[in-house]
């Protein structure tokens, strides 16, 4: 493994809730600086403040990649503006040897009054190019941008993509030796992200960089190292990325149940593979689950439809659950209670949590009886693919009351 090009020892950095405050503790402070005392870095906090980056330390070497994974508010921006040096630390430093080039946020670096072509210069002069280097790397710029038709126009009229191909393309092209990224790159278009990734897997050979995305399938794909934040807390660092997506995972939360319809039907119990139903079974990939409900059905409704949903993390949806000729499962003639088995034999998911909704209508109407928000959750486990399918094929049976199971 190559030298090490950066070295993060007991970095921490505390903020105000409260502006006046904020003004406040900094005029305290700056004064306390100017005598040779430092005021609010013994580690106590006062009234208002939090550390947003508490105590974090790692070292990265030349061909590493470490991703920051963590929820919105996880302290990994502030960490990422500390190591390129926008904000000042409370307590700890940083170490680095090399260049730098950063694409923290949006648009950042760059003036919007100035010329694509300009922001080039001045962009790649901030990262200690000189103008000799840039006059040779410029031809590659614009070429990776594909922005060339725009090129003298004012960066204020740019899109959010359009900045990000000119900013991702000034930083890589230029081969800095760090290279931090703030998840900016989800703003770009698909092409353009398989794009990228491939120069990250270039610059790897040469450089170090620090990855900030909510994307576990590009974290594991590009990442040598991860570590996991918690309200500015390291709580997992690993050099198996997949034992810190898991963990990264473990913190999501699904959401709270809610429950919508018309009262014609109540889900009374649910659970995947027999486990209590506050239980996130994890399922192998391509392995299969047992979901198994008790509903309580109103005795007008004789026929009902039954489908379930599976919603990732980011609150999209992803599958349909149907049955082996990709139906909704309908049951006829029921009135009260009835217990019901999904068995799903193989499930193919990109690894992350999911959560199912269930729904209950009326085959007829279409008309929605009884519909349950993340009814249950189960963590997919870590697999090198990604596939999912919009579809997913169950065994629907009814099943005799006596089968119980926790719920």
């Amino acid at each position: 493994m190559g030298e090490t090009l950066i070295k993060v020892e007991g970095l921490s950095k505390k903020f105000c809730r409260s502006l006046k405050k904020s003004m406040w503790y900094g005029m305290q402070d700056i004064s306390s600086e100017l005598i040779g005392r430092r005021r609010g870095v013994d580690g106590l906090l006062r009234p208002d403040e939090f550390w947003a980056v508490n105590d974090i330390s790692f070292e990265l070497k030349r061909g590493e990649c470490l991703g920051l994974i963590g929820h919105n508010g996880a302290g990994k921006s502030t960490l990422l503006k500390i190591i390129n040096g926008l904000i000042k630390p409370d307590k700890g430093q940083v170490t680095i040897r090399g260049r730098i080039g950063a694409l923290i946020e949006l648009g950042a670096g760059f003036n919007p009054i100035l010329t694509g072509r300009e922001n080039i210069y001045v962009n790649a002069s901030v990262l200690g190019f000189t103008k000799h280097e840039i006059d040779e790397k410029f031809d590659s710029i614009v070429e990776f941008s594909e922005i060339a038709e725009f090129l003298d126009t004012p960066v204020q009229n740019y899109s959010s993509g359009m900045k990000v191909r000119l900013g991702f393309s000034i930083a890589a092209q230029m081969e800095p030796d760090v290279l931090l990224i703030d998840e900016v790159l989800a703003v770009g278009d698909a092409g353009f992200r398989v794009k990228c990734m491939n120069r990250i897997h270039e610059l790897l050979k040469s450089s170090a960089l620090i990855f900030v995305s909510h994307s576990m399938p590009t974290i594991a794909r590009i990442c040598t190292i991860a570590i996991v934040m918690q309200k500015g807390q390291n709580i997992c660092s690993s050099s198996e990325v997949s034992e810190a997506i898991d963990t990264y995972h473990s913190e999501f939360n699904t959401g709270e149940r809610k429950v919508v319809g018309n009262g014609g039907a109540e889900i009374k119990q649910i659970s995947i593979n027999s486990e209590p139903k506050d239980s996130q079974p994890i399922i192998p990939f391509g392995s299969g689950l047992q979901l198994r409900l008790t509903l309580n059905i109103h005795s007008k409704y004789q026929t009902v439809g039954i489908r379930l949903a599976v919603w990732n993390q980011d609150q999209h949806p992803v599958a349909d659950v149907v049955d082996e000729n990709y139906r909704s499962f309908i049951l006829e003639n029921v009135a009260g209670s009835v217990s019901i088995l999904a068995e799903i034999p193989t499930l193919y998911l990109a690894a992350g949590k999911y959560a199912i909704a269930v729904v209950v209508f009326d085959p007829v109407t279409i008309n929605v009886i009884c519909r349950m928000e993340n009814a249950v959750s189960f963590i997919m486990g870590q697999h090198i693919s990604t596939a999912c399918d919009s579809y997913i094929a169950a065994r629907w049976s009814k099943i005799a009351p006596s089968e119980k199971f926790n719920g």
